[in-house]
């Protein structure tokens, strides 16, 4: 059998990143109820760390997390990472609790409609407290009502800001975790007010760069460890992921750092949908989701562009890498290890079409023409190192 040449090959695959944005949103549809989402409900008063929380499990800059909430219901307000198409964490924040001209009562009535949808995410409540707040009344009310109305969902108390009690105004963290007496005496007063409200508690300090403490992130590692225990075992292992590769912020450039986090979230999801044995049945979805990522992507640097634009940016910058993508459907051929290889290599795939949508983006923010040859030096050495690190 006379088998088409790779050229020839390659040609027709273009035609994979002109996908009719209808069937795109079918297939986004589809993927959607497949991934591993995890809906995030925070609990706490204004200032108490909740944005911290997903800066640090995101990884991604307070401005954009700032515009990313959108308002969800009277008082709630929420945020879809990496995308509202494709998320992987799902954060709904509390917005008023505990503020005189808000009723509790409101509030709650609003999150219990919202546990009241049917879902087949997992859900976990995150109960956020600074550690020299005792007046939390209001949210002790909350924490109850849901605990007695949604026994089945776990809860987990994040105590913050604790270098407020730091002695001797301290700018550097100790050792994780912090044996400062006043820490400790506060820390056990939190948890007897809400005892039988929370599965595990665990204590942060998610700061701002600005704020010179060191690590910005202090007890991160904690938080995640404490939410994979109380997440199933899929959940939990796509948080490891997102905070487990590293991410090279010796950039220069806050765009491409920022970038990086959502390129990270969708490779991982490439990797996942691509780990079925099936040759090319994943094409189409991974052509969705690589399409999705240049419009998220898109966005960061200014550009809004449809499904449709998104595709053809694609087809510009792959080139010579459809063939490799074909490639990483065809070694599924090979018994036993070829979808694990298959799945690397996908992850591998996008994160190098991400760095080239970057590079595409960027140029055209500064207003010149993209160059294809630096696109493509740049996809080779980010194909290179990813799959690596997606081995």
């Amino acid at each position: 059998m006379k088998l088409p040449s790779v050229r020839d090959t390659a040609k027709k695959a273009l035609n994979l990143f002109r996908v009719d944005e209808e069937e795109i949103k079918k297939i986004l549809a589809e993927v959607r109820s497949q991934l591993p989402t995890t809906e995030a409900l925070l609990i706490g008063k204004p200032q108490a760390g909740k944005s911290s929380i997903v800066r640090g499990l995101t990884g991604v800059g307070k401005e954009i997390v700032g515009q990313g909430f959108r308002p969800h219901t009277q008082h709630t307000e929420r945020y879809a990472y990496p995308s509202e198409d494709l998320p992987l964490l799902i954060f709904t924040d509390t917005v008023g609790l505990g503020d005189i001209n808000n009723s509790t009562e409101v509030i709650i009535e609003e999150l219990t409609a919202e546990l009241e949808r049917e879902s087949k995410k997992a859900r976990i409540l995150i109960l956020t407290v600074k550690i020299n707040d005792f007046a939390t009344d209001s949210l002790k009310m909350v924490a109850e009502n849901l605990q007695k109305k949604y026994p089945q969902i776990p809860c987990l108390l994040v105590v913050t800001s604790l270098h407020e009690l730091y002695p001797n105004c301290d700018t550097n963290h100790p050792d994780y975790p912090p044996t400062f007496s006043e820490i400790d005496r506060a820390f056990i007063e939190i948890k007897n007010t809400f005892q039988g409200l929370f599965d595990q508690a665990v204590l942060i300090d998610f700061t701002l760069e600005e704020d010179e403490y060191n690590p910005v992130f202090y007890g991160l590692e904690a938080l995640r460890d404490s939410l994979a225990e109380l997440l199933p075992s899929a959940e939990a292992q796509t948080i490891h992921k997102l905070l487990d590769q590293t991410v090279d912020s010796q950039l220069g450039s806050i765009y491409r750092d920022v970038a990086r986090r959502y390129i990270l979230a969708f490779s991982i999801m490439a990797g996942t949908v691509a780990a079925v044995p099936l040759p090319f049945a994943t094409m189409p979805v991974l052509t969705a989701l690589e399409v999705t990522m240049v419009g998220v992507l898109g966005q960061l640097y200014g550009q809004k562009i449809s499904a449709s634009q998104a595709g053809g940016i694609l087809s510009a910058i792959a080139g010579g890498f459809l063939a490799q993508a074909i490639g990483r459907e065809l070694i599924k051929f090979v018994p036993g290890f070829g979808s694990v290889v298959a799945a690397s290599w996908a992850g591998a795939y996008t994160w190098a079409l991400g760095e080239g949508a970057c590079v595409y983006f960027g140029d055209l923010m500064g207003g010149k023409k993209p160059d294809p040859n630096q696109i493509k030096e740049v996809m080779k050495d980010a194909f290179d190192n990813a799959k690596k690190k997606f081995k």
